[in-house]
């Protein structure tokens, strides 16, 4: 047996994008930027961005549809997907993926606040498999 969970804490980097497959069950799209600071060999303060595609389904897709807005602080937990592709640019490139089972919403819808506000958990969130055959 196996299992997979990976958590985030990141801001969102663009306005969730809510659709709905041909059964009517809602998906939704967002960006998570995750941010690390840390000094390098010569002492400078440098600060590196990792950014996830997010995917929810169901109930969740729709409370993150509502609750969420650039900038805001969210925690993330679900299984991550990689993948590698050449750029425009001819640079390699990769893009990691987050299909969350758990979404918390931290701070503020601005991102600032006193800790969490709202939950919507997995058990909310009943919905196809990320396998699914979607329209877009």
């Amino acid at each position: 047996m196996s299992y997979e969970h990976t958590v985030i804490v990141g801001h969102v980097g663009r306005e969730p994008e809510m659709r709905y497959t041909p059964n009517g069950t809602a998906v939704t799209h967002f960006s998570v930027a995750v941010n690390r600071r840390y000094t390098d060999k010569n002492g400078q303060l440098q600060e590196k961005t990792k950014w996830f595609r997010v995917t929810t389904w169901g109930k969740l897709a729709e409370i993150c549809n509502e609750h969420l807005a650039k900038g805001r602080l969210a925690l993330i937990a679900g299984e991550v997907n990689a993948s590698a592709f050449v750029g425009q640019d001819g640079e390699p490139k990769a893009s990691l993926e987050i299909t969350a089972r758990d979404v918390k919403f931290l701070g503020g819808k601005n991102g600032s606040g006193n800790g969490a506000q709202a939950q919507a958990d997995a058990a909310a969130a009943s919905g196809p498999t990320p396998d699914a055959d979607l329209p877009f």
